[in-house]
């Protein structure tokens, strides 16, 4: 048994892949031999992202997609299926948040934030797995949050639409893996992109973040690219509603857990 991973042959898609943690999957994917269909509300944010995936050689498909819209969803997994003829891997990235104090959230931004980040994994989902189905083959995988399993203040509804990821992974996981489709959360701890500028540019949050956080870094997009390689890879065959935190420890416990050698000797 070869425990190489090699990803050729196989037909991936990656939602919210613009940018930042999405971008950074697609390269790793691309990097380890699939194809990658890339997906944006806007077409003309992805011809970055496309130049980068083209130097890796791979055959690369942008799509305009709004994943609150049924319509746009199903239209993108005809025109996957209609370029590549297969599709092997599905990653549920696309999201968005809010922040502001739970008493002020309107009940539009509560649907937008949960129909961006949850519903539209049931709902894209849906949309693939009958082709994965029909190979008896698939690897769907849900991008979670330190959310998914902590609470923070100013972004409830973010929380949870995250939390709720886990759950509904685990209900595809039991209903899918007796088709050969293994469903996953690959769960980020704190990354440097757009979505979290608001925070990383700010000083204090970083150095009380930095401490927290056993590596004593946040992340950077490409950290989280070889979690989601495995997760879509042969390797992975036996896992399946699966919780994969990729964060530097920082779920452990944070800075509390960390114990001075000296003040060892006292346990």
């Amino acid at each position: 048994m070869s425990y190489v991973i090699d990803l050729k042959g196989k037909v991936a898609v990656v939602t919210g892949s613009s940018r930042g943690l999405g971008k950074a999957i697609a390269i790793a994917l691309a990097s380890a031999g699939a194809d990658i269909t890339i997906t944006s509300r806007k077409m003309k944010s992805l011809e970055g992202v496309k130049r980068d995936l083209e130097k890796t050689g791979r055959n690369i498909l942008c799509i305009e997609l709004d994943v609150r819209s049924r319509e746009s969803i199903s239209s993108m997994a005809e025109k996957v299926l209609d370029h590549f003829g297969r599709v092997d891997i599905l990653v549920n990235n696309a999201g968005t948040n809010i922040r502001k104090p739970a008493i002020e959230f309107t009940w539009e931004e509560w649907d937008t934030v949960l129909n961006t980040n949850l519903k539209s994994v049931f709902f894209c989902s849906q949309a693939i797995v009958p082709y994965m189905i029909k190979q008896g083959w698939g690897r769907i995988i849900n991008i979670g949050s330190a959310t998914s399993i902590m609470g923070f203040p100013n972004i409830s509804p973010y929380c949870a639409s995250r939390g709720g990821i886990v759950q509904l992974t685990k209900s595809l996981a039991v209903e899918w893996g007796p088709s050969g489709v293994n469903v996953n959360v690959l769960a980020p701890g704190w990354f440097r992109t757009e979505q979290t500028r608001v925070l990383w540019e700010n000083e204090d949050w970083m150095s009380m973040m930095i401490k927290r956080i056993p590596n004593r870094k946040i992340g950077e997009p490409h950290e989280l690219g070889a979690t989601a390689v495995y997760l879509a890879s042969d390797a992975a065959s036996y896992v399946n509603g699966a919780f994969f935190m990729v964060d530097g420890g920082f779920t452990t416990g944070g800075e509390q857990s960390i114990i001075p050698i000296k003040s060892r000797k006292s346990l």
